[in-house]
């Protein structure tokens, strides 16, 4: 009862992920470097304990799921609308690149035409998770960059739902067997052909959508209001849970829609309510727990046989991931008029592959379309780019550079009036206010902080990373940047070299120290004031330069005894 499967694939990932995440960051690499080589430890291809692949993947689609609720949580209709010119003709060429590129080093294999097809589409489309924890690590989800790499990835997950389903009907005609009658709805095949799947699986997605936004859009809010209203705090937090996993089970179920999509759309009806920001920190411990035994199922995967076997194709597998689809997203990204920076992250993001391509190469293999040492190297080549991804990331920082912080900055042209709003992301204006107040973060306690220096008179600067943050305050007449204040670009638009005082009204622990800290390094004499919920981050923020860190809990408590000191007196 004590050595059953699930419990030790578990403790055994998790435990594992935790030592080798935590010398990887001692290394100063990235923590998912730590976690696929967990993965690749408990795998069956090395020696030792062996965790069950099967449970490790369903334990990892969780994360999945999770995952791409809380992306929609800051997520809305109208940032998905606002990147449809790029993110839907960009992610078509792009997967249409990348299927062409696998079918010229299948050619170049002696493979069938069908078998090349497979191939490249599962080179095509690039992982959730990867590409999410990439966008996350670096405060980017609600920049222009983030907005297009989500619907960039979107547009993918609706293509791999198709291809899934078009897949067997096509297995005959590719060379492969008879289409499989539980194959994502293929049974239908001989009922109403190519066309007639293709209609009902465009139907089944637009009538999952249709029904998110008409009955969803009040539905979810509604039960969580009403949740939030019986006072009890696990009530809620397991209400959240529920909407995220049985809305995207239903919508697999009923709609034949991916789990990440069906998550997605639920946490994007969630956002338009109040309650999205508690919904989402009620989610993020479980989140970030099984986003690494989804890395850990990954690194089962590789077997370093492949190595020898096949190291041609490896490499020319590798190469189409990490350069191949690189160039192509730049190039696309690049033709749609956007930036260098937004080019150059785009294609880092994209430049790996994951659980759809998994899922592809096991339907392709099933059909008799792809052979298994496709397969084999789709494997490698996903744990392979993955293991790449976070370098890709680091160089590009060094191609792009940070532009150090200067005392005096002058300002930039405003954009010309053919720019979109969506640029105003990546478009950091410096500022050309002296003897400032910076202010990081415009929520409940940073709103108070701006509305009352401005009665002050003190000028201020806020930098806050949602978009509806930086038009609430620009709404009580402040200056705001949309971005992550840990960046030094930001930092130095911020012009923080020559203000007086830093304001972190952040709730985040984790992301406020960094920000003391790059604050800090960039202006040592700067006055720094902090908030904190506990001890243990009051001290970890005067550790990194915090010159005052005030903790909620004690504040209150001083005031319940200083009105109880007069009311005695």
């Amino acid at each position: 009862m004590h050595n059953g499967p699930l419990l030790a694939t578990i403790c055994a990932g998790l435990t594992l992920a935790f030592i080798l995440g935590a010398l990887a960051q001692r290394l100063r690499i990235s923590p998912l470097v730590g976690y696929l080589l967990a993965g690749v430890a408990i795998g069956p291809f090395t020696p030792g304990f062996v965790a069950d692949q099967d449970l490790a993947n369903e334990l990892a689609e969780v994360g999945v799921i999770l995952l791409m609720f809380g992306v929609g949580l800051h997520f809305s209709l109208k940032d998905l609308l606002a990147v449809r010119r790029i993110a839907l003709p960009g992610a078509v060429a792009q997967i249409g690149v990348a299927t062409l590129m696998g079918m010229g080093l299948s050619y170049l294999l002696g493979w069938s035409w069908g078998a090349g097809f497979v191939f490249g589409l599962a080179l095509s489309v690039a992982s959730t998770v990867v590409l999410l924890r990439a966008l996350q690590e670096r405060r980017l989800v609600e920049t222009e960059r983030g907005r297009i790499a989500v619907g960039w990835l979107i547009v993918e997950d609706l293509a791999m739902v198709l291809a899934l389903v078009l897949l067997p009907a096509l297995a005959g005609a590719m060379g492969g067997g008879p289409a499989m009658p539980d194959a994502h709805g293929a049974a239908t095949a001989s009922q109403f052909g190519l066309a007639g799947i293709l209609l009902l699986t465009l139907g089944k997605v637009a009538a999952f959508m249709a029904m998110m936004l008409l009955v969803g859009r009040r539905l979810i809010p509604a039960v969580l209001h009403w949740v939030v209203h019986t006072g009890s705090r696990e009530l809620f937090r397991l209400s959240v849970l529920a909407v995220a996993l049985g809305v995207a089970y239903g919508a697999a179920l009923l709609f034949d829609v991916s789990f990440a999509l069906g998550a997605f759309f639920a946490g994007m009806v969630l956002a338009e309510s109040p309650l999205s920001h508690r919904a989402a920190e009620e989610t993020l411990p479980l989140r970030d727990a099984f986003a690494v035994l989804f890395f850990v199922s990954v690194g089962m995967l590789f077997n370093p046989n492949v190595v020898v076997a096949a190291p041609l194709a490896l490499l020319g597998t590798v190469i189409i991931i990490l350069v191949g689809k690189s160039i192509a997203a730049y190039v696309i990204v690049r033709a749609f008029g956007r930036s260098h920076s937004v080019a150059l992250t785009i294609s880092a993001s994209l430049a790996q592959i994951g659980e759809f391509s998994f899922i592809l190469a096991g339907l392709g293999v099933a059909l008799g379309v792809l052979p298994e040492e496709g397969r084999d190297l789709i494997l490698a080549g996903a744990i392979l780019s993955i293991f790449c991804n976070p370098f890709a990331f680091i160089l590009i920082d060094r191609l792009v550079g940070r532009p150090a912080p200067a005392q005096a900055p002058a300002p930039v042209p405003a954009p010309p009036p053919a720019a979109r709003e969506d640029e105003e992301a990546t478009d950091l204006r410096p500022t050309s206010l002296t003897g400032h107040a910076v202010l990081v973060g415009y929520g409940r306690v940073g709103s108070l902080v701006g509305q009352g220096l401005r009665k002050a008179g003190q000028p201020v600067l806020v930098i806050e990373e949602r978009r509806e943050g930086v038009e609430a305050a620009r709404a009580d007449g402040l200056e705001a940047l949309l971005g992550n204040a840990a960046d030094p670009e930001v930092l130095a638009a911020a012009n923080l070299a020559a203000a007086e005082r830093l304001f972190v009204a952040i709730p985040e622990s984790f992301h406020a120290g960094q920000v003391v800290e790059q604050a800090r390094a960039t202006n040592p004499g700067i006055e720094i004031l902090a908030r904190a919920h506990t001890e243990a981050e009051v001290e970890h923020l005067m550790q990194l330069g915090a010159t005052l860190t005030v903790m909620g809990e004690r504040e209150i408590a001083r005031g319940m005894l200083a009105h109880a000191r007069q009311a005695g007196g």
